[in-house]
């Protein structure tokens, strides 16, 4: 397959907003970090520690999942430059690499999205004792 610059100009705009969906989640949890802080300052329960616990992790996974979305552009402008400069081999190898990333960094997104419903469930159960 002849690899042509719109090819990896297509991720652009993919990779762009799932970057902007992973702020947002990292804001999102940011902002339950700080609220689940006061909270814990007042009473430390065990459901609030095992929050805590979730959170923690699911910072790690976000943190990873941004930095292979960031890789994954990286390379898709580095497949771009060796398109430009006429190396394919090189461009289609770069290319594979940084779809490899992205797909780790979707991966990823859904491992968190699992750990966000089980700290759902954390919290429902909270409220049914």
């Amino acid at each position: 397959m002849e690899l042509s610059l719109s090819i990896p100009a297509l991720l652009f705009p993919a990779i762009s907003l799932t970057m902007l969906a992973y702020n947002a989640r990292y804001l999102a949890i940011a902002a339950l970090i700080r609220e689940l802080y006061k909270r814990y300052q007042e009473e430390s329960s065990s459901p609030i520690k095992a929050q805590i616990y979730q959170l923690r992790r699911r910072l790690g996974i976000i943190k990873a999942m941004q930095a292979m979305a960031i890789v994954s552009f990286l390379l898709a402008v580095i497949t771009m430059f060796f398109i430009y400069i006429e190396k394919s081999v090189w461009a289609n190898v770069v290319f594979g690499v940084s779809l490899v990333a992205l797909m780790i960094s979707l991966a990823l997104s859904f491992t968190e999205v699992q750990l966000s419903t089980q700290a759902l469930e954390i919290q429902l159960n909270d409220m049914d004792d």
